[in-house]
């Protein structure tokens, strides 16, 4: 197994633990959605980041989910989601981070459902490049 594809699939196995976090933290009382998202943005990250150390693409230190997206699609893997829902998204990672008063840009199952078709969709460039 190649540095790269090692690199890859730890980033995948981060992706699913900020998967499980998110799923934890929306069935738990007293938290706010917010923070739970956090780790919708997160996994979402990780996943694209994990498709391009996949694919070999070098990417920089960034949370903006439609740049990695960008790049993917350029070089001919585009992810499963579109723009507009990784917009909703990119603001849980940082902005949201400082406020204690958060739009909710997305609801619980739409947040799940994103995770999901992401973690999915790197699931098959995972088999497709094996």
């Amino acid at each position: 197994m190649t540095p790269q594809r090692e690199e890859a699939e730890r980033l995948l196995r981060l992706a699913r633990r900020d998967e499980g976090a998110l799923c934890a933290l929306l069935g738990a009382s007293g938290v706010a959605v917010a923070v739970a998202l956090f780790h919708a943005q997160q996994s979402v990250e990780k996943a694209l980041k994990a498709a391009m150390c996949l694919h070999g693409l070098a990417y920089r230190r960034t949370h903006d989910l439609e740049e990695l997206a960008g790049q993917l699609a350029d070089a001919g893997h585009p992810p499963s989601v579109g723009d507009a829902e990784l917009r909703l998204l990119t603001p849980y990672a940082v902005e949201y981070r400082y406020d204690d008063e958060v739009p909710e840009l997305l609801t619980s199952s739409q947040a799940l459902t994103l995770v999901d078709g992401v973690l999915s969709w790197c699931d098959t460039q995972f088999q497709q490049a094996a």
